[in-house]
C-alpha cells in the first residue's frame, strides 16, 4: 500500500463509523422510569449523601475505583513532537484502548492546553477526584520529571509517567534476565546508554535499584557524552554526568551492555565488536534500532538482543507493564506507584519469562516450545498470564510498602477475578492473525473480482497474514486494484481466459480421471474447470495454492459441492462439519455444527464433538465441551435428547479424557455454579465451558446468528472440520473483517496440515 492509501485508511479508521476510540457505555439498567429515577434524580441522592459522610464510600457507588486519566499536553507526542493537545488526542484515546483490552481499566483522555509546569500541576489536581489513578504521556522532558515528581507527592491516587517508567520496568526485567544468561554480575556491568531523554533516565534510575553503579552508567544525548562541564544538562542528567569526555565508539570498548533510546544505526558492527563477551544490547529505537537485529546477530554470535520492534525477539513493549500495574494499584487502592511496586513488575515479568509457556502463546507465536533463553528473556505481550502475575505482585508491594488503602485478603479468588478480566475483548483474533504471520501460506480468493473480497486480500496481503492469489475476472480486478490503491505482486487469475487454458485442461484431466466412474465426463470436468471454485479448489488439491477461501456471493450449499467433490474428507474421517468461534465477553465459545448437518445422528454428534475438540486446541485452548438439548440429564425420552445422550455415553466410555457432558441444557453448561448446585456429578460442573455442541443445524446456526446480531459478538467461522484440505467458506454476504479473519483461519489451518503431514512421514 502506497503513503497516501495508508494515510486514507488510518483517517477511515478514526473516523467512521463514529469518530475516535473510545465511548461511554452505561452499567446499570435504564429501561424503565424507575431505573432512571435510581439512576438520577431522586434516587442518586442516597450515594451523595453516603460519599459525604466518608469520601472513601466513592471508590463503592461510582467508577473511581476502575477509571484511569490518561493526560498529557500534546509537548512530545510519539516522534511528531510538540503537536499540541487536540493533535495528541488520538494517541491517548489509543492509550485508553490499551488500557481497556488489556487490563480492563476504563480511562477518559485528557487533553490539557498549557505548557506551563504549575498550571499542568494545578489542572490535573483540580480534576483528580474524579479518577482513581492518572496515567502521564507525552510530556515533554524536563518538565515531565517535575509534573510527574510533583503529582506523587500532592495527590493520593497512583500516578505514573509511562514514557518514563514503562520502558525502565520492561528492560530492567530483561536485563535481570540478560546478565544472568551472559553469567555477568549485575554490580559489575559497564552500562553505555545512547538517549538521555525521559525514558533512558529513567531506565538507568532504576537500572540503579537493581544493583548497576551509577560510575559504571555512560551516558550520549544528541550533544555527546553527558559530562560534568556541560552547562545544559538538567539536574536528573547531571547525576550520571563524567568527568572526562568520551566518543561513543570509545566509551563502548569493554562495555557489558548498550542501551539504546535514541535514533537508528548509531552503534556500527566495529562497536559491538568491541563489547565484551555476551554483549548485552537493547537496541529500542522505533521503527529503526540503533542497530539493525539481524546485522547484530551476524556480527556477535553471543549477543543477547532485544529491541522495540514486534518482528524480532525480546520486544521491549510498554503493554507488558502499564496496564498491570495500574490494575495492581487500582485494585488495593494504592495511594501512589512506588519504587517498591515498579521494582515489583520487574521481578515478575523476569520469573514469568522463566515459566514454562502456556501452548497458547506457542501457538499465537509459531514456536514449538518457548524457553527461557537468549531469543526469550522477558515474556510476550499475547501471554494471557500478564495479568495474573504482575497485578498481584504489584498490589502486594503497594500493601507490604504502607500505600494500599484496601488491602487484598484472598489472593486465590483475586487471581479469578483478574483472569475473568481477560474475556473482555477480541484477544483471539489478534492471537490467530500473529500466528499466520509466523509462517504465510498462499491463499485463493476465489472471487477477488468482488470489492470486499479484494479489500480482505489486500488487506492479507499488507499485513503478511497470507499470500493472496487473486481469482475471478482479470480486467475488474485490475480496475478495483486502482480504485483501493491495492500496490504489490499479486498473483491475478481469470479461469475463463484463454491463457489459462493449459491449466485448465491439466486440471480437467486430473479431475475426469478421479470422478470417471462416479458420472464425470470428460466435457463436464472441462467446463467445470472455468468455474472460479472448482479451479480454486484445484489449486489446493494440486498444491499449488495451500488454502482456498469462497461464499462471499454464492450460497452455503452451492459452495460446498465442487469443495467436496475436489477435495473430501481428511483420512479417517466420515462426517464433515463447520464450527464457528464467538469472541463473547467471557472469552471464546465454540459452536457445532452451523452449517452441514441437519440433522445428525448419535454417531455424527461424537464425531462433530471430536472434531471440534481438534479444532479448539489448534487455537491453543483445552477443550470443555457441552452437547447441549432441551433437557437436562435423561429428563426426556424425546428422540433429540436421546441421541445426545448416546452421543455423550460413547465418549465417555471410548475418550475418558475429554472434558464433555450432556444432555444439558444451555444456560446450565454456561454457568458453572448452577450446574455444579444442582448436577454436582457432571464433569462440567464448576469448569468453564467453551465449546457447545448442538443437537441440530436448525439451533446452531440460529444460535450464531442471534449472538452475532443482537450482542453484536464477533463471529469467525463458519471454519470446515474434517477436509483433507484448507478450505474455508465464508457465509454469504460477509464483511471484510469476517473475510479476514477466516483467511487467517485458512493460514492456520495450513500450518496445522502441513504439521500433521511432516510427522506422519517420521
Amino acid at each position: 500500500m502506497n503513503k497516501y492509501s495508508k494515510r486514507r485508511e488510518a483517517l477511515l479508521y478514526h473516523a467512521k463509523p463514529h469518530p475516535g476510540k473510545i465511548q461511554v457505555i452505561p452499567t446499570k439498567k435504564y429501561a424503565t422510569q424507575r431505573d432512571l429515577s435510581l439512576a438520577y434524580s431522586p434516587g442518586v441522592a442516597e450515594p451523595c449523601l453516603e460519599i459525604a459522610k466518608d469520601v472513601n464510600n466513592v471508590y463503592k457507588y461510582t467508577t473511581k475505583g476502575n477509571l484511569v486519566a490518561v493526560i498529557s499536553n500534546g509537548t512530545a507526542v510519539l516522534g511528531l513532537g510538540d503537536i499540541g493537545p487536540e493533535a495528541s488526542k488520538p494517541v491517548m484515546e489509543g492509550k485508553g484502548l490499551l488500557f481497556k483490552i488489556f487490563a480492563d481499566i476504563d480511562v477518559f483522555d485528557i487533553e490539557v492546553d498549557t505548557k506551563d509546569v504549575d498550571k499542568f500541576i494545578e489542572t490535573v489536581k483540580n480534576i483528580a477526584p474524579t479518577f482513581g489513578g492518572i496515567n502521564l504521556e507525552d510530556i515533554k522532558a524536563p518538565e515531565s520529571f517535575e509534573i510527574e515528581r510533583r503529582l506523587v507527592e500532592e495527590l493520593n491516587i497512583p500516578v505514573m509517567h509511562d514514557d518514563q517508567h514503562g520502558t525502565a520496568i520492561i528492560s530492567s526485567a530483561a536485563l535481570l534476565n540478560a546478565v544472568e544468561l551472559a553469567e555477568k554480575e549485575i554490580d559489575k556491568v559497564k552500562v553505555v546508554v545512547s538517549g538521555a531523554g525521559s525514558a533512558a533516565l529513567a531506565c538507568a534510575n532504576l537500572y540503579l535499584l537493581l544493583g548497576v553503579k551509577v560510575e559504571n552508567i555512560v551516558m550520549f544525548d544528541k550533544d555527546g557524552m553527558l559530562t560534568l562541564e556541560r552547562t545544559d544538562l538538567s539536574e536528573v542528567q547531571r547525576r550520571y554526568a563524567k568527568p572526562d569526555k568520551q566518543s561513543l565508539s570509545e566509551a563502548i570498548k569493554g562495555a557489558d551492555v548498550f542501551l539504546g533510546l535514541s535514533v537508528g544505526n548509531i552503534l556500527t558492527p566495529e562497536m559491538l565488536l568491541a563489547m565484551n563477551a555476551n554483549p548485552i544490547v537493547f537496541a529500542m529505537a522505533n521503527p529503526v534500532p540503533e542497530i539493525d537485529y539481524d546485522l547484530a546477530v551476524a556480527t556477535r554470535d553471543d549477543i543477547i538482543m532485544a529491541t522495540g520492534r514486534s518482528d524480532h525477539p525480546n520486544q521491549v513493549n510498554n503493554v507488558l507493564g502499564f496496564p498491570y500495574i495500574f490494575r495492581g494499584a487500582l485494585d488495593v487502592r494504592a495511594a501512589k506507584i512506588n519504587e517498591a511496586m515498579k521494582m515489583a513488575a520487574v521481578r515478575a515479568l523476569a520469573e514469568l519469562a522463566k515459566a514454562p509457556v502456556p501452548e497458547q502463546v506457542n501457538i499465537a507465536y509459531g514456536e514449538t516450545k518457548l524457553n527461557f533463553g537468549r531469543e526469550y528473556i522477558i515474556p510476550k505481550p499475547f501471554d494471557p498470564r500478564l495479568i495474573a502475575v504482575v497485578a498481584p505482585a504489584v498490589a502486594k508491594a503497594a500493601m507490604e510498602s504502607g500505600v494500599a488503602q484496601q488491602p487484598i485478603a484472598d489472593w486465590d479468588k483475586y487471581t479469578e477475578e483478574l483472569l475473568e478480566r481477560l474475556g473482555n475483548d477480541n484477544k483471539m483474533v489478534r492471537l490467530l492473525t500473529n500466528r499466520a504471520k509466523t509462517d504465510p501460506k498462499r491463499i485463493v480468493f476465489a472471487e477477488a473480482d468482488h470489492l470486499d473480497v479484494l479489500k480482505a486480500a489486500q488487506i492479507v496481503m499488507e499485513e503478511r497474514i497470507g499470500i493472496p492469489i487473486l481469482l475471478g475476472n482479470k480486467e475488474i480486478i485490475t480496475e478495483l486494484m486502482q480504485e483501493i490503491d491495492f500496490d504489490g505482486e499479486v498473483e491475478i487469475i481469470d479461469p475463463k481466459i484463454n491463457e489459462e487454458n493449459e491449466r485448465r485442461n491439466r486440471y480437467a484431466d486430473v479431475f475426469w480421471k478421479a470422478r470417471q466412474r462416479r458420472g464425470v465426463s470428460y466435457l463436464d470436468a472441462q467446463k467445470w474447470m472455468r468455474e472460479r471454485n472448482y479451479f480454486a479448489a484445484m489449486m489446493v488439491n494440486e498444491g499449488e495454492a495451500d488454502a482456498m477461501v469462497t461464499g462471499y456471493s454464492r450460497s452455503y450449499p452451492s459452495v460446498v459441492k465442487p469443495v467436496m467433490q475436489l477435495i473430501g474428507k481428511a483420512q479417517g474421517v466420515t462426517k464433515i462439519a463447520t464450527t464457528n468461534m464467538m469472541l463473547t465477553k467471557r472469552g471464546p465459545i465454540f459452536l457445532s455444527d452451523t452449517a452441514i448437518n441437519p440433522d445428525p445422528s448419535a454417531d455424527d454428534l461424537a464425531k462433530i464433538a471430536l472434531m471440534t475438540a481438534r479444532t479448539v486446541r489448534m487455537f491453543g485452548m483445552e477443550p470443555v465441551l457441552a452437547m447441549v438439548s432441551f433437557s437436562n440429564f435423561g429428563s426426556s425420552e424425546d428422540k433429540s435428547a436421546s441421541k445426545v445422550r448416546e452421543a455423550v455415553s460413547f465418549l465417555h466410555k471410548n475418550y475418558p479424557d475429554l472434558i464433555v457432558d450432556g444432555e444439558v441444557q444451555a444456560d446450565f453448561a454456561l454457568n458453572p455454579e448452577m450446574l455444579k448446585d444442582k448436577f454436582p456429578f457432571s464433569k462440567l460442573a464448576g469448569k468453564k465451558v467453551n465449546t457447545l455442541i448442538f443437537p441440530n443445524l436448525e439451533a446452531a446456526n440460529i444460535t450464531y446468528k442471534l449472538l452475532k446480531e443482537l450482542n453484536k459478538v464477533v463471529s469467525i467461522g463458519p471454519i470446515m472440520l474434517g477436509m483433507d484440505k484448507p478450505v474455508h467458506i465464508f457465509q454469504l454476504g460477509a464483511s471484510v473483517e469476517e473475510m479476514v479473519n477466516m483467511a487467517a483461519v485458512a493460514v492456520v489451518d495450513a500450518q496445522e496440515k502441513e504439521k500433521r503431514f511432516k510427522m506422519a512421514k517420521k
